[in-house]
């Protein structure tokens, strides 16, 4: 789309924490693929439904006409943040996981979280 001689309006998929955000889901479902088969239904589960809630939520609150609702929207996301690091954590104890790669995904979840901070900071100066 030719931004120049079209109207164009951003959306969540504009945002850099929402596309940040599908890269985690992305790397979350690539990961736990190598998972053993009887975590299917528990941990593997568990941390993509957490990983998926996070691009999810950033989207819904994006879409909502309420900047209190978007923030809302946004702790939500930094909620299933906050899951995630801890299932890939509990994945290392269990030996599902190598650290190494838990390093790398804790350095992409906290590039997120900076970015759902400052999307916060910002709306809550919209507020005041």
């Amino acid at each position: 789309m030719n931004k120049s001689n079209t109207y164009y309006m951003k959306t969540h998929k504009d945002l850099d924490s929402y596309q940040k955000a599908m890269e985690l889901v992305q790397k979350t479902y690539e990961i736990t693929a190598e998972f053993p088969n009887e975590e299917k239904f528990g941990l593997i589960s568990q941390m993509r439904r957490a990983a998926v809630s996070i691009p999810s939520n950033i989207a819904e609150g994006a879409a909502r006409d309420s900047v209190k609702e978007n923030l809302q929207f946004l702790s939500y996301s930094q909620g299933s943040l906050s899951e995630l690091e801890t299932q890939l954590e509990l994945s290392v104890r269990l030996g599902f996981l190598k650290r190494e790669v838990c390093n790398e995904m804790d350095k992409d979840m906290m590039a997120l979280r900076a970015m759902i901070a400052g999307m916060r900071r910002h709306l809550k100066s919209k507020i005041k």
